[in-house]
């Protein structure tokens, strides 16, 4: 299990960060206009339609005055609460996301078929690193070697 989590953070790095920032811009763009026109519609004890959309038109042209007049004005509690609210679900949303690429085996993203069995070039005794039949990243097994150069090619050939 340990593997899932590792490779699902290795693959979600980059979107760490567009997480981040697209929160806040939720934050003030949409969560600040809705909780203020909310404020200022209910502030008679009765929510107002009418005095909520024409509000919400207002804040919509002025979000970073929208979100001074949230912490000038009082309503920080709603503010925060409605900021809560829309933080689960984006939370819940990007969770299901980050779970989605999450690597469903542990040989998931490994090159099958490398030349890490050698080191120091070792490799090179046998095979050649500029031409011949190519086996991995720059190992070719040269064609011009003496003895046994048969290759067993493992896959299907796709024609197009």
């Amino acid at each position: 299990m340990n593997y899932k989590i590792k490779g699902a953070i290795k693959r979600n790095k980059k979107n760490f960060i567009v997480f981040i920032l697209l929160w806040i811009l939720i934050a003030i763009l949409f969560v600040s206009p809705f909780a203020y026109s909310s404020y200022v519609a209910g502030l008679q004890g009765k929510m107002d339609l009418q005095v909520f959309f024409e509000t919400l038109g207002n804040s919509f042209g002025n979000p970073l005055g929208t979100l001074g007049k949230v912490f000038s004005e009082g309503a920080s509690g709603t503010y925060f609460s409605t900021l809560l609210v829309v933080t689960i679900f984006y939370s819940v949303f990007f969770f299901i996301g980050f779970v989605k690429t999450a690597p469903k085996n542990e040989y998931t993203d490994i090159e099958h078929g490398s030349s890490d069995w050698s080191q120091r070039g070792e490799q090179y005794q046998i095979l050649n690193r500029n031409k011949g039949i190519i086996l991995a990243e720059d190992n070719y097994l040269p064609v011009d070697k003496r003895g046994n150069v048969n290759v067993l090619v493992v896959g299907r050939i796709r024609i197009r």
